[in-house]
Order: C-alpha cells, then sequence, then structure tokens
C-alpha cells in the first residue's frame, strides 16, 4: 500500500485538540517562548483550542490515527452593503512537509468550500499568508491595514467635544455594543459573535485596555483599544460613530503628550490619518490585508444588494472558476428596477468575461469596474463598464479582523 492510500480524510474531532495544536504551531513556527512572551501556558492554549474545535468545521487528512494536514471554517456573519452575510473564515491551514506535493491541501480546500455552499455561506474570508497560493484558488484582496507612527510633537491638539471618555476593561459590555452598532454601518466588517470575539482577544496582552468615549448623553459612541510599553502607545484598534467621537478619542490620545514619546497603531480603511492631521508629516505604510472569494456565485448574486437601476438590467456572464465546477459557465445577469439580482445559465455571447476573483474584489468594492477593466481583469465595453460602476454602491471596506 502507497503512502497515499493510506490516508483519508475526515473531521477532526475535540479529541484531536493536541494533534491539531502541533500542526498549527510547526507550520506557523510558534515556540513555546513565544507563547510565553505574551503570557500563554500550554494548558490555557489546551483551552482555548478547544472552542474552535467545537464550533468550527475542521476537516484533516490522516495517516492512521496522525493528523498530517488540516483546514478549519470558522462560522461567522459580514455586513455587505447593509445586508447580512454568512461567511465561512478560512484558517489554520497546514500540512507537515513530508507529506507535501501530494495535493492534499487542494482536496481540503475544496471539500471545505463544498461544505460551505451546503452551509448556505456564499463567501469565504481568510488571512492570507501567500498571496499567489490563494489567487489561484479563486481569492482576491478585499481589504487594506494602514500602520502609522506619529512622534509625541505631532499629535493632534484638543478639540473642544461635549463627551468624556472612561477607561474600562476590555471586556466591559459598551466595547461590544459599540462594535455592533459600528459594524452594521461599515461595509465588509465582521458582525461579531462570540467565537469571532474570542479570535480578536485570543493572543492579546494583559494590558490591554478600552477607552470609551461617550456622549452628552452618556451613550458610547466609540473606543479605542491600546496598550503602553516602552514609552509607545500602541493602538489595537479606534472605531467610532461619528467626528465628535473620533475627536473626543483623539484628545485622549493627545493627553499622554507627556507620557510617551510616539503612537503607533493600524486603521483597516484608505482614509489617509495624515490629511486629518494638522503635522501630516508622519510614517503610514499600506499593505493588504483579507482577501475574499464567492463560493456559490448564484447564492451571492440574489443576495447582493444591487444599487437599484429604475429599470430591468440584463447582461450575458462567462465566470471562470479556478476550482469550484459550480461556479464556472456563461450566466444572464438579470437585475430587477429595485436592486435584485439573479444569474440564469446562457448559451448567448458573454458581455462580460470575469474571473471569480476579480467579480469577488469588484462586488464588494475594493477595486471598481473601471479601473479592473482598464487593467485587463474584466473584459467588456465601455457601456458594459458605465453599466456595472452604477450598480454597485461606493463604499470603502472595511475589516479589523484576525482569526
Amino acid at each position: 500500500m502507497s503512502r497515499l492510500d493510506r490516508l483519508k480524510m475526515e473531521k477532526v474531532e475535540p479529541k484531536h485538540w493536541r494533534q491539531f495544536n502541533e500542526l498549527l504551531r510547526y507550520v506557523f513556527q510558534v515556540t513555546k517562548k513565544d507563547l510565553q512572551t505574551v503570557g500563554w501556558e500550554e494548558r490555557e492554549i489546551a483551552l482555548a483550542k478547544l472552542p474552535v474545535l467545537e464550533q468550527a468545521d475542521v476537516l484533516g487528512w490522516f495517516d492512521g490515527e496522525k493528523l498530517i494536514s488540516q483546514v478549519a471554517i470558522y462560522p461567522f456573519q459580514v455586513n455587505i452593503y447593509g445586508r447580512t452575510f454568512e461567511m465561512g473564515g478560512l484558517t489554520g491551514v497546514g500540512t507537515y512537509p513530508e507529506y507535501a506535493n501530494l495535493g492534499l491541501m487542494n482536496k481540503l480546500i475544496w471539500q471545505a468550500l463544498a461544505d460551505m455552499k451546503e452551509r448556505k455561506q456564499s463567501i469565504c474570508y481568510l488571512y492570507p499568508y501567500s498571496l499567489p497560493f490563494y489567487r489561484k484558488k479563486g481569492w482576491e484582496i478585499i481589504s487594506d491595514k494602514m500602520t502609522f507612527e506619529i512622534k509625541d510633537y505631532q499629535l493632534p491638539k484638543v478639540k473642544k467635544v461635549s463627551g468624556y471618555v472612561d477607561r474600562l476593561n476590555t471586556e466591559h459590555s459598551d466595547v461590544k455594543t459599540v462594535y455592533q452598532l459600528f459594524s452594521r454601518r461599515r461595509h465588509v466588517a465582521m458582525i461579531r459573535n462570540n467565537l469571532a470575539w474570542e479570535e480578536f482577544w485570543r493572543w492579546e496582552l494583559d494590558e490591554l485596555t478600552a477607552a470609551v468615549y461617550y456622549d452628552r448623553s452618556h451613550q458610547p459612541q466609540g473606543y479605542l483599544l491600546y496598550w503602553i510599553s516602552q514609552d509607545v502607545l500602541h493602538v489595537k484598534e479606534m472605531i467610532y460613530m461619528n467626528e465628535e467621537a473620533r475627536n473626543g478619542l483623539w484628545n485622549f490620545i493627545s493627553a499622554h503628550f507627556s507620557m510617551v514619546t510616539k503612537v503607533v497603531g493600524n486603521i483597516f480603511t484608505n482614509d489617509p490619518l495624515a490629511f486629518w492631521l494638522e503635522d501630516g508629516d508622519i510614517k503610514e505604510t499600506i499593505a493588504p490585508y483579507f482577501m475574499a472569494r464567492i463560493v456559490d456565485v448564484k447564492q451571492f448574486i440574489e443576495q447582493f444588494p444591487f444599487r437599484a437601476p429604475g429599470t430591468d438590467i440584463h447582461m450575458t456572464m462567462k465566470v471562470d472558476d479556478p476550482i469550484l465546477e459550480w461556479n464556472q459557465g456563461i450566466y444572464t445577469l438579470q437585475v430587477s428596477a429595485v436592486g435584485q439580482g439573479q444569474l440564469v445559465p446562457s448559451e448567448e455571447q458573454p458581455d462580460v468575461i470575469v474571473t471569480i476573483q476579480t467579480l469577488t474584489t469588484m462586488l464588494l468594492g475594493y477595486k471598481r469596474p473601471s479601473y479592473l477593466a482598464a487593467i485587463g481583469r474584466l473584459s467588456c465595453n465601455e457601456l458594459t463598464v458605465e453599466i456595472l460602476e452604477n450598480l454597485i454602491e461606493r463604499e470603502t471596506p472595511y475589516f479589523s479582523d484576525y482569526f
């Protein structure tokens, strides 16, 4: 019997937590010293992984009783232009090197996507450790992460606000309340369930603090998650419902002028901080962050909130998908006057030729149809580009989670 014949694909159960953890740590080269640096002991790691195996859909290849390759899918929800979508969060991808080049991961990913289709999770997000690897399998970039560094003398001057900031424990209910309100307004954002919050906090330092901004009616309108280390204030996440909350939170940061030499942090939108600051000569970097792929193109189009065109729209679209045969084909895209979409199989000549990668990033608004057509990622005439531009809302994707 060959090695390949010995292998079997099965669901990874909670009883396999130790092997699940060992494979993750090997693939991502996480050592005991790394974990102890953030205060994690072996028993805590085990307890943290059990909810993943209990709540997520985890598939693996086994060589006898040994787990040698795996992928996990978290049951999440995201906001896409104000509508809630079921999303499969793909993570925990790894194979021991002695089992590489056997096609194991390709089969795991296909099965994971097929299972998502059955569960009506029409879109899948992931954090890419290799952009080319996931692009070949149908994923594309949908969001950016900006980092900034502000010297103490560049901090903004205090602006008058009617509310106030309270420093609270990160688990205070007002933190979740504000985020839930915020995520319902922000396109592409995670609508955090308990598992999403667990992942959001998983490897954080004990020193992390929440600063919540309250308006004059004592209602929470924003928060800052931060810690201070070696004279540096680190911003993990800052969200705000309005400009008053934004100013109030930056007033709080500026109040640390005598305590820190600089402020560093992340912004998960393409709104440069430099333009907002009086002294905008700061260090900012931008990098691709999360990727996504449409799992079931027919279901996704039926759910998708197109901008109401006022009249019925029809165009023929050829969709190419590198691994999912149920997405591949020629369809008529029908969008009603009120923005309800539908894909119907067609044999006509296509007006649009598009890959599932390009379709994903276009519909989620990371790149516009006109730009994608200009760089050759969208094949259609100018009139069709104009129609697509009018059908897709203009909102900047925001995604600040990690799993």
